[in-house]
């Protein structure tokens, strides 16, 4: 045998081997992953314990309600909630935010991204208007200064006007009793 043909054997045996370390190495991977018990769908945020992006909305038009603007965070613990009309989890969500439209401890607030004035207050007309003010960020500018990712997503801001918790997704029973709430409570109480 040459000595070409055993090291042209080697390679090809190498090369059936290959497939073989890369999908158990993928695997592996793939598996410690799943057993770090991290949530893959935590998206982390930038703002917070920052200022919340200054924010100066109109109102949506054709609803009685004031617009959305940073100054109103201040001395009031806000829930700013990214929705649109066109969003089929905003529709799955808004049974739990009319839950907490009463709340005394923060004042629900609505920042309606990319869409039609005439759609969005169908939608509020169908599925109930939990907000105390609605800001309309037609061209989606003010979204992204919030780091949106997509809608839903909501944001809690503190007394002070600083970002203190995002939830990205539609809210559960689970979520906003397992952390919307204490963060709610920690807001409130002022720390």
């Amino acid at each position: 045998m040459s000595v070409e043909n055993s090291t042209t054997k080697r390679r090809r045996s190498w090369l059936a081997i290959l497939p073989l370390v890369v999908f158990a190495s993928l695997a592996a991977i793939f598996f410690i992953q799943l057993r770090s018990g991290e949530d893959s769908s935590f998206v982390p945020s930038v703002l917070i314990g920052r200022e919340a992006p200054a924010t100066n909305l109109p109102p949506l038009a054709g609803s009685d309600l004031p617009g959305l603007a940073s100054t109103d965070f201040k001395g009031h613990v806000t829930l700013v909630n990214v929705w649109a009309s066109w969003c089929a989890p905003c529709r799955e969500e808004q049974p739990l935010l009319m839950t907490l439209k009463g709340d005394p401890r923060f004042r629900l607030t609505g920042l309606n991204y990319k869409d039609k004035p005439e759609n969005a207050l169908r939608f509020l007309g169908e599925m109930g208007n939990p907000f105390a003010a609605i800001g309309v960020d037609e061209n989606g500018r003010t979204a992204i200064d919030w780091g949106v990712y997509g809608v839903p997503e909501t944001y809690l801001v503190g007394k002070d006007g600083r970002v203190l918790y995002k939830h990205v997704g539609p809210f559960t029973e689970q979520s906003i009793t397992g952390e919307l709430m204490p963060a709610v409570e920690k807001a409130a109480a002022g720390s």
